[in-house]
């Protein structure tokens, strides 16, 4: 496959542009065919705002043949989206969450396993270089065997995701208790700029303890408000026998059994050289104290996804796998059960996915 991977975009809203800041960013490696929006007003709109190939008509976007589509709408009609496209043979990267109910997630695995269709989920966050340098610790060992995490950084699916993965372990049974709580907060920032009228919201708050198979806990802390918010830091924390990792600092004994500190400095890796831009260099040469989770390492991470999709498309090989993806969505359907009925353990059950996991 030579050239610029090239790809259809289904969806016109936020999260959408994403994908078009990067198609515009890297266009020696992605290439936007067209985007396809609900209606035709909707197109005209893209077009003049942003000089971008947009369209109404589905036709149109199966017509230009694209290598693969990504759909990224509203999780209501996510998982149809996704299947459609798929179901009509176009390779498919989903925006998260796999599924919203247990039968989409079942049935998208049975379908992966022996249907044909071919689905990748877009779930980016242990892709970002802050984050990624503090799992390359724990691939290392520097800590051991990590125990336990508390994550207070991302909401539901991801949240799943990174736990798993700070915990270094694989879809598991688990089970888990939460609640739910609300406090006021001072908005300060949004998805369009900054707030500074001093408006005071009640923000939610939800709390959930994850017990796995095998005695590893992970906590999860978090309020919507944390994504856009001068005011709500982000936080995580691992620890292990022989260490622990706190937001961009790890602290660990080394093999003279002495105390040692490293500042993580995001981590990029060298398969992704060729989206290494000089300003993301220049941002991963200095190290931050606070676990910054911005805009540019979002936009980065989602980049990495788009270039690994070359050998999947190829070879096959899974940008993420998809038994973790349909965990992700299976854990956030766990822990909203959890909040919803504080006090009680709710208690999972196996899936069709875990038995592959688990190999």
């Amino acid at each position: 496959m030579n050239g610029p991977l090239r790809f259809v975009i289904v969806g016109s809203g936020w999260r959408a542009m994403f994908y078009v800041r990067i198609a515009r960013r890297y266009p020696e490696q992605f290439q936007l065919l067209h985007m396809l929006c609900r209606s035709e007003e909707k197109a005209q709109e893209m077009r003049a705002l942003y000089q971008i190939p947009a369209t109404a008509s589905e036709a149109e976007c199966e017509a230009a043949a694209p290598d693969f589509v990504v759909t990224v709408i509203s999780k209501g009609v996510l998982y149809e989206a996704a299947m459609h496209w798929a179901r009509k043979g176009f390779p498919v990267l989903c925006e998260t969450p796999a599924g919203i109910r247990i039968d989409q997630l079942k049935e998208l695995w049975t379908l992966h396993t022996g249907g044909g269709i071919r689905i990748q989920i877009a779930e980016q966050y242990h892709r970002y270089p802050v984050i990624a340098a503090g799992l390359q610790a724990i691939a290392e060992g520097k800590m051991g065997d990590p125990s336990v995490a508390y994550l207070s950084a991302a909401h539901d699916h991801h949240a799943a995701s990174l736990l798993r993965r700070m915990l270094a372990i694989q879809p598991c049974a688990m089970r888990l208790q939460g609640k739910r709580y609300a406090f006021p907060v001072t908005e300060t920032d949004s998805r369009a700029g900054a707030i500074t009228d001093g408006r005071i919201k009640q923000g939610d708050r939800t709390v959930v303890t994850m017990e796995y198979a095998g005695g590893k806990v992970g906590f999860y802390d978090f309020s919507g408000v944390q994504y856009h918010s001068f005011i709500r830091a982000r936080h995580l924390n691992v620890q292990g026998p022989k260490g622990e990792w706190n937001d961009t600092v790890l602290r660990y004994v080394n093999a003279d059994h002495l105390p040692e500190e490293e500042r993580l400095l995001p981590w990029l890796s060298k398969n992704y050289a060729p989206l290494h831009t000089e300003e993301l260099q220049r941002q991963s040469a200095v190290w931050n104290p606070f676990l910054t989770l911005d805009q540019a390492q979002d936009e980065y991470a989602v980049a990495t996804m788009l270039y690994d999709l070359r050998a999947w498309l190829e070879k096959g090989t899974e940008v993420y796998p998809l038994a973790e993806a349909l965990e992700d969505a299976y854990t956030r359907l766990l822990m909203r059960q959890a909040a919803a009925r504080p006090g009680e353990w709710i208690v999972s059950e196996p899936m069709p996915w875990h038995v592959l996991a688990e190999q």
